[in-house]
């Protein structure tokens, strides 16, 4: 076989690749403008409560917060509200924009998988057996 038909194979190969889609370009990841946020700034109770771990008392406190201090100027600054952690920031960060409109529409709940472990047990403390309190009751 020449080199000639072996680039002419190639290039045949190449465009009936890319008509079939077997080389077309990854699809694009969500980017910035499509991703579903919650302007902490300007967002209602309600529309705060969509978030994940988000009550409508939590949303209240934002709420709060926000009206007696001011705008956010970073979405970190959510912490300083109480029942913020680190823990439920690092859930809700995705999904918080300190500027532009609110485009989350319905609430979002996380995976199964995805909530914090149970805290450990202290030290020296054993978790308690059914034989333990069942004799404990007698």
């Amino acid at each position: 076989m020449s080199l000639k038909s072996i680039a002419r194979s190639l290039a045949l190969l190449s465009a009936v690749s890319v008509t079939s889609g077997l080389l077309s370009a990854p699809a694009p990841a969500e980017t910035e403008t499509s991703r579903k946020t919650v302007n902490i700034n300007q967002a209602t109770a309600d529309e705060l409560a969509r978030l994940p771990r988000v009550g409508s008392k939590l949303a209240g406190r934002i709420v709060t917060h926000r009206s007696q201090h001011g705008p956010f100027k970073r979405a970190e600054d959510l912490m300083a509200v109480k029942g913020v952690g680190e823990k439920k920031f690092a859930s809700l960060k995705p999904y918080l924009a300190v500027s532009g409109s609110t485009t989350l529409t319905e609430k979002v709940s996380l995976a199964k998988g995805s909530r914090p472990a149970a805290r450990p047990r202290a030290p020296g403390k054993a978790p308690k057996k059914a034989s333990d309190t069942a004799s404990a009751a007698k």
